[in-house]
């Protein structure tokens, strides 16, 4: 049991569980949050009250889901997320290949390769930023973020 414990693989196997078992939870806990809500209308409807009482109580059965998003929202935070993203993985590889010029050691070279993660997560939200104004368009909805709304007529 103490060579499982210091092997060096328990470290791994719980950082891929703990998202895991995140997940589980979040679903196990929304699902009985539901299954309370019908159990306590059908106790309610047992005890005779009208559907309208049991509304006015606990709200209507499907009141409780979220409202859409907004589009024009959800395409700012793409391209802020995106530019985000993208000057992260920038200064990552700035970082290494700096500090590799300043110690002279190649080996640091290999941090740099860490900044090619968010750089091409934020290239990836910029290419969504894309799609998502290219459906918008279709939709008859314009959207340019390089001229901003102006407030007066001129």
């Amino acid at each position: 049991m103490n060579e499982v414990l210091s092997g060096g693989l328990i470290v791994p196997v719980v950082a891929m569980l703990i998202p895991i078992v995140a997940i589980i939870g979040g679903i196990w806990a929304q699902m009985h949050s539901t299954r309370m809500k019908a159990e306590q209308r059908m106790a309610m409807i047992a005890r005779g009250m009208s559907i309208a009482e049991i509304e006015k109580l606990l709200g209507a059965p499907g009141e409780d889901m979220r409202p859409p998003k907004d589009p024009l929202r959800s395409l700012s935070n793409a391209r802020r997320t995106g530019i985000v993203l993208v000057s992260i993985g920038i200064g990552l590889i700035a970082f290494f290949l700096l500090l590799t010029a300043i110690l002279q050691v190649h080996e640091v070279l290999s941090g740099a390769a860490a900044g090619l993660i968010p750089l091409a997560i934020g290239i990836g939200f910029f290419v969504d930023y894309n799609l998502q104004k290219r459906e918008l368009s279709r939709f008859g909805l314009e959207v340019d973020a390089d001229v901003p709304p102006s407030s007066h007529a001129g």
